[in-house]
């Protein structure tokens, strides 16, 4: 890749887990009330097809990783799982007490946080008492993140017998000064353990989180890490971009300084090379930072225009409503957004008043509608098309004046009714989405909100 395009494109930039991303929600037009409505809308236009899909944040760890942009409650005690998980079971019985039939749950993902820190038991505990008021919808796909340096063997076969079949592991690097500095000290003796583990009990598909652009990260270090990686032979590997964003509050990343990032075009090179390293291990991409080998339920869904991407990241299919339950969790009804308080305290304060712990959310337009899925496509399956007024929209001509230059440069294809991102392109995939951003355009940030985007 060229270093011209690098310096062109590496803009601030969202990820596009949602559009409207979080900080252009119109929080005044939202009200619990409305929330309320479309949940129950999609619900009915789609518990009975495809399910509902859960998410579970359970933010607690034992120690902080400096790389991490994540909500998160740092802390050795282990006495406060039990409220944390009555609190979720409380949160998720006010959402079945809303909606008008028992939900059929197609997805749960555990995210973190370490979901890990939490015993066995415990675990247990939750996902039996989600099911004391819905059921799985056929062919469910259960997942969650494990901690290589706390998951147990009993973890994993807990988890397997509630349904669970899919696991991912937070890797990000094996270089002794790269895992000091993000201070994740984590020898591949422990992920070999928890891989061969998950592989031994049944899980089917079993992932890797694998970072680029970390703080003293040199390409060395990056192409050894891929190599262990390979002679683990995960299923699916996740391959992201450090997001540097220490002026979020709260955030771990500290104990490192700027300049010992990698930059602009050193950083692209660990992608780059990065991935020529995973394409001849057998790994084909399958949207933005995502890789997986051909067995993988990801990979068939991408060939067969199914893959997804919410707060959740990519999925192998699509669920209308997500509901997300514990702190700062993100719910998703397809027409509205709605985010959860952020502090724990808070948390637990609104569900002892019995109220849904929502605190801001976003009521998608009909424009909104038409360009998140416009971005989606382009999120998943690398193009996207119009044909009628369900899928235009006002200002597509100027959207296609702009993308012309990247056209320009070879990055997509343009054509009366089509754009599609070209493998030169795949990288720059966020920066095409953007042209579709029309809230970025009409508002541009005056601060700091976005990581780069290359």
């Amino acid at each position: 890749m060229s270093i011209s395009l690098i310096q062109k494109y590496n803009v601030p930039g969202p990820r596009y887990t949602s559009y409207p991303t979080v900080p252009y929600w119109e929080e005044n037009d939202f009200t619990l009330e409305k929330w309320k409505k479309d949940s129950i809308k999609s619900f009915l236009e789609s518990n009975t097809s495809e399910g509902i899909s859960l998410y579970i944040h359970l933010p607690f760890c034992e120690s902080m990783c400096t790389f991490c942009g994540c909500n998160k409650r740092i802390t050795k005690r282990h006495d406060i799982e039990n409220p944390y998980i009555e609190a979720v079971l409380k949160e998720w019985n006010l959402y079945c007490d809303l909606l008008p039939e028992q939900p059929n749950i197609k997805e749960i993902h555990l995210g973190g946080g370490t979901p890990t820190f939490f015993s066995p038991e415990n675990l247990e505990r939750l996902i039996n008492g989600l099911f004391e008021r819905a059921q799985k919808a056929p062919n469910h796909e259960f997942s969650f993140e494990g901690h290589p340096n706390n998951t147990t063997r009993t973890h994993l076969q807990k988890l397997y017998d509630l349904g669970f079949r899919r696991v991912s592991f937070g890797v990000q690097d094996y270089s002794p000064k790269v895992q000091e500095a993000i201070h994740r000290n984590q020898p591949f003796h422990n992920v070999a353990k928890v891989t061969f583990w998950a592989r031994e009990i049944g899980y089917t598909s079993i992932s890797h989180d694998l970072i680029y652009g970390l703080p003293f990260q040199t390409l060395d270090d990056v192409l050894d890490t891929i190599d262990k990686t390979n002679s683990l032979q995960p299923d699916r590997l996740a391959f992201y971009s450090y997001a540097h964003v220490p002026w979020i509050k709260g955030n771990g990343q500290r104990g490192f300084n700027d300049e010992d990032l990698p930059k602009d075009d050193e950083k692209r090179r660990l992608y780059e090379e990065g991935k020529k390293r995973l394409a001849t291990n057998q790994y084909h991409e399958i949207g933005m930072d995502h890789f997986a080998l051909e067995n993988d339920s990801m990979f068939q869904s991408f060939n067969q225009g199914k893959l997804h991407r919410n707060f959740m990241g990519y999925t192998s299919s699509k669920t209308q409503l997500m509901i997300g339950l514990g702190v700062s969790s993100i719910s998703d009804s397809w027409y509205s957004f709605a985010q959860n308080v952020k502090t724990i305290e808070e948390y637990y304060q609104k569900l002892e008043a019995n109220e849904l712990p929502v605190f801001r959310g976003h009521m998608l337009t009909i424009e909104d509608l038409i360009i998140r899925k416009h971005i989606l496509n382009l999120m998943c399956q690398f193009q996207t098309t119009w044909s009628d007024s369900k899928t235009t929209f006002a200002e597509l001509p100027k959207v296609l004046q702009q993308l012309k230059e990247m056209e320009n440069d070879g990055l997509v294809e343009i054509t009366s009714n089509s754009v599609t991102v070209t493998e030169k392109g795949k990288p720059f995939v966020r920066n095409i989405c953007m042209a579709f951003d029309l809230r970025l355009k009409r508002k541009a940030p005056h601060t700091e909100l976005f990581s780069m985007t290359i």
